[in-house]
């Protein structure tokens, strides 16, 4: 698949990452300070479903997501497949377990490493936009946002923990 394809599919699975993210936190926020709260279907969205969506993004179509992201250099960067395969690595343990319906305490677990990720993504943005790569200011918020959600719905999770 040429880069220009593999970048439009790479936008279009960002959006779906976006739009299966936001569901599981909109699940998450909906039974997460309840006093028994159940996370399962919001980790196998905001963790499981987005973390695989993105292992595609990031590794197997790494060139036109390093377009999209404009950091195309025109060759495979095997660093984002990596960033890829972590993203794969949470998102299966969220799938299995909920498949496995492993617990409210491994489900913010889930939140939790999800969320810190994002959050120290956040603050490499935040620091290469000042040093010159103003065009990564445009995802601060977003990350900011989407960490700051993860780990306040794995937080309330823990807390809820006997």
């Amino acid at each position: 698949m040429a880069a220009n394809d593999q970048a439009k599919a790479a936008g279009f699975l960002m959006g779906l990452t976006y739009a299966v993210g936001a569901l599981g936190i909109g699940l998450g926020f909906s039974t997460a300070f309840s006093s028994t709260p159940d996370l399962r279907w919001a980790c196998f969205f905001a963790v499981g479903l987005a973390g695989i969506l993105s292992f595609v993004r990031h590794s197997l179509l790494n060139r036109g997501d390093a377009q999209r992201m404009g950091w195309n250099n025109g060759e495979m960067n095997p660093f984002q497949v990596e960033v890829g395969l972590a993203n794969l690595a949470w998102g299966l343990l969220a799938v299995v377990a909920v498949a496995l319906s492993w617990g409210l305490a491994v489900y913010s677990a889930c939140f939790l490493v999800f969320g810190f990720y994002m959050a120290f993504v956040t603050g490499f943005k935040a620091i290469r936009s000042a040093s010159g790569h103003p065009e990564e200011w445009r995802t601060v918020i977003p990350a900011a946002s989407f960490a700051a959600l993860l780990i306040v719905i794995g937080s309330a999770g823990m807390s809820a923990l006997p």
